[in-house]
């Protein structure tokens, strides 16, 4: 059995085995508690690490930082020598960062918080980013959305109605009375855009007015220059870095998660 769960008197450890060591003890004890000791309800395991500079290189290499599910391969031989019955299909999630989240439990021998994730309990992921007007006259040229904000509307005018006599509001709105051609060819209900909390990315869905037969809407990857229509409102697309989203023919964003140097319209 293993000895490294022996009390360890060494507070705020300095070298690779004693972080490794505090880590996997916390764990396991964090393990037992969820679900009675009952495994088959966890979904994963997040660790966040916030280290010193200088201690940076040491939590990597407690956590075999870089080398796919090693650490998870530690965890998972502890969960079957105390009989903690994890599914085949659990997850874990190593991050470094400046704080912990709330939800995470703190451990107290190592600059490290653990969160067990369940079927009811899931820790919510922290995330912004930028959405710039290339083409076409918005309230703002710039945007900053973030992973609380739900729901974020796109379409032609801040508060627009649309069939039933309801009112929409347009987060991102594009001004009904401009003279910019681009604005004709934006729905008052075009897209919006959701926080996908499994995936830690922001998503693209098209609205009822933004498929055929009715207005469109394209995005161009950065990546290698495809082009992907959007012809249903139940498949979304993931956005990622630089990402073109064109509305109708030539309104278009442009989605960067590091592009804050662009928020000054």
């Amino acid at each position: 059995m293993f000895d490294l769960f022996k009390k360890n008197e060494n507070k705020g450890p300095k070298d690779v085995k004693a972080v490794r060591d505090g880590l996997l003890r916390f764990i396991k004890e964090e393990l037992q508690k969820a679900e009675g000791g009952e495994g088959r309800n966890i979904k994963g395991v997040n660790i966040f690490i916030v280290s010193t500079p200088g201690e940076k290189h040491i939590y990597e290499a407690a956590v075999y930082y870089g080398e796919k599910d090693k650490f998870k391969n530690e965890v998972q031989r502890i969960a079957d020598d105390y009989a903690v019955d994890l599914p085949a299909d659990w997850q874990m999630e190593i991050s470094f960062g400046d704080e912990y989240p709330p939800e995470a439990i703190k451990v107290d021998t190592v600059s490290a918080a653990v969160f067990i994730r369940t079927k009811d309990n899931v820790i919510q992921k922290p995330g912004i980013a930028y959405i710039l007007v290339l083409s076409g006259e918005a309230e703002k040229q710039a945007y900053k959305i973030s992973s609380t904000d739900g729901k974020i509307n796109i379409g032609r005018e801040k508060r627009a109605q649309v069939e039933g006599g309801f009112f929409r509001l347009n987060n991102i709105a594009f001004l009904s009375e401009s003279e910019n051609t681009a604005n004709k060819f934006v729905s008052r209900q075009h897209a919006h855009i959701e926080w996908n909390n499994d995936n830690g990315c922001f998503t693209l869905f098209a609205d009822d007015g933004g498929v055929p037969p009715r207005n469109k809407i394209k995005i161009r990857s950065a990546a290698n220059e495809n082009l992907i229509k959007l012809n249903s409102v139940h498949i979304s697309h993931k956005l990622a870095e630089g990402d073109q989203i064109i509305l109708g023919e030539s309104a278009v964003l442009e989605f960067s998660y590091n592009s804050e140097e662009n928020m000054d319209g």
